[in-house]
């Protein structure tokens, strides 16, 4: 046991007592922390879930369109239509502190703030279907981009909510017992020393008043 490597001292003891004050403290702290990054993390986990559903829809719709866009116009006209775009999408990332993990945030604009800039070509030779399809894909541009912060966002808690939960695992069952346990030992040995000292100085005064008496009962004779 961790506790005969203890050096049995009140210096020890002391000490000792003050490293638990402060592992239980943090040991509080370190589960309050693990409960609210699992709160965030399960609302993160939620939004995530009905990101995904809405952006797979959408592009499943876009992916239509554009099937149905090939079929109905020359593989030609349809590369032309695409092969110069008119918008441009800039992205900006920050990092944002969630109890001490840094997650993404994206911000995006656009070159100009006009809707129709999406559209790189002309309507006189493209079909609908094709306009469809970028405007489906435009659309989702926001939530695909929110998507990913969520999703990286997750990872990142994940990975922080499993290093929190062995922190806490390693106080509350092996760092916080051992510590109690060598306070107990020393706590108990001290005591013994105690009672060790306090017959040998009994015996002392035993003896010294044994030895006066006999002292005395010499001068009297």
């Amino acid at each position: 046991m961790a506790a005969t490597h203890v050096n049995p001292t009140r210096m020890e003891l002391t000490r000792l007592k003050k490293k638990l004050v402060t592992a239980t403290r943090g040991h509080k702290l370190l589960k309050d922390k693990r409960d609210e990054l699992m709160r965030q993390f399960l609302d993160l986990v939620r939004e995530n879930k009905a990101l995904r559903e809405r952006v797979e829809q959408g592009i499943a719709s876009a992916n239509k369109n554009f099937v149905l866009a090939r079929a109905g116009m020359p593989d030609e006209v349809l590369n032309v239509a695409l092969m110069a775009p008119k918008q441009e999408v800039f992205l900006e990332t920050e990092a944002r502190n969630v109890m001490s993990v840094e997650i993404p945030v994206f911000h995006y604009k656009t070159r100009t703030s006009d809707a129709n800039d999406i559209y790189s070509y002309g309507f006189a030779f493209t079909s609908s279907d094709l306009d469809g399809a970028v405007k489906s894909l435009a659309d989702i541009l926001p939530e695909m981009l929110r998507l990913a912060e969520c999703e990286k966002s997750c990872q990142l808690m994940a990975a922080e909510i499993e290093k929190t939960r062995r922190r806490v695992n390693a106080l509350e069952h092996v760092m916080i017992p051992e510590m109690r346990e060598n306070i107990k030992y020393i706590t108990m040995k001290l005591d013994e020393n105690e009672r060790s000292t306090q017959i040998r100085l009994m015996k002392v005064k035993d003896m010294m008043l044994e030895q006066a008496h006999h002292y005395s009962q010499r001068e009297n004779a």
